[in-house]
């Protein structure tokens, strides 16, 4: 039975989780109107743009997520170490301690990541450059914080492929953990 979502934000979850499961390219009409419960008139009144619009819309709202969750806090905290721990515990929230995909991360490793390839790099180049500048608050030199936090952003990506790909979530546990681990100043000292 298709059902009725009043608000275009209502939808996102589910398309994000579409998106999410099979790609843009994978995402068909069809998977995203059952998976949203909408019929393809609904979607095409709340999405006038179709599929590429519900993406964006879909990237609008984890880069919105992101902001708030974890940039914000990075760069605002009066004690930087609690600003970093903070965007851990978020991420291990956001990816569901490892179980859930980087919708971002799946946009960037096809030929999709050229269709938003803004969205994507502006993702990554966010988390990086504030998790840098919180590392470099914290006492380490420009060098390293800049190098840990690509690190440390790489690690996450890479932790979240390899417990999907192992279907173990406590790789992703335990790589975070050790990637929190070195943005601990006394790491380097």
């Amino acid at each position: 039975m298709v059902r009725k979502i009043a608000e275009r934000g209502d939808v996102i979850p589910a398309l994000a989780e579409t998106f999410r499961e099979h790609g843009f390219a994978g995402a068909s009409l069809s998977e995203i109107t059952k998976r949203t419960g909408l019929g393809k008139g609904s979607l095409y009144h709340l999405f006038p743009n179709g599929k590429e619009e519900m993406a964006k819309a879909v990237l609008d709202d984890v880069a919105g997520w992101f902001e708030a969750n974890v940039f914000m806090p990075l760069r605002e905290s009066e004690d930087p170490a609690a600003g970093i721990d903070h965007m851990f515990k978020a991420v291990v929230r956001f990816f569901h301690a490892g179980r859930r995909v980087c919708l971002v991360g799946t946009f960037a490793l096809d030929d999709t990541r050229d269709r938003f390839a803004s969205e994507v790099q502006s993702y990554f180049a966010a988390w990086t450059r504030v998790l840098a500048a919180a590392l470099k608050r914290s006492g380490f030199d420009t060098r390293t914080a800049r190098e840990t936090a690509e690190d440390v952003v790489a690690g996450i990506q890479g932790a979240l492929v390899l417990a999907r790909a192992q279907d173990d979530p406590g790789v992703f546990t335990r790589a975070m953990k050790r990637l929190q681990q070195r943005t601990r100043v006394s790491h380097y000292d």
